[in-house]
């Protein structure tokens, strides 16, 4: 897998990274088994970027990433998308603090210290 830095960050990650969506359920059951398989079979490729949202499968996603990485070695580059939630709705999310709320939400069920890339 080839690997570029990500903007001006100086960190490399995979040319090819891996959208998260689908492991969310929104487009149709998927079991907490294939959701792991996607991520680590993603990694045995060599990717390194993941994309997810709090928003896929109510935090779902993000959860499935969160034992992930627990198992896992490699350093992956997580980028997670706020705003979104549900709750207050728009365009009140975006508020520093109901942002700073979505990103704790997001950095727990990912078990991290810091997310590499907030998108909104």
């Amino acid at each position: 897998m080839k690997k570029r830095v990500f903007g001006k960050t100086g960190i490399k990650v995979s040319e090819v990274g891996l959208g998260t969506w689908q492991l969310g359920t929104d487009w149709g059951e998927v079991t907490e088994e294939e959701s792991l398989s996607v991520l680590s079979d993603a990694i045995d490729k060599g990717v390194t970027f993941i994309d997810t949202a709090d928003v896929y499968g109510a935090g779902r996603s993000e959860m499935s990433i969160g034992k992930v990485l627990k198992k896992r070695k490699e350093k992956l580059f997580v980028a997670s998308k706020v705003g979104r939630w549900h709750n207050p709705g728009w365009p009140e999310n975006l508020t520093l603090d109901n942002m700073r709320i979505q990103i704790e939400n997001s950095l727990e069920r990912l078990d991290l210290d810091v997310l590499d890339l907030i998108q909104l």
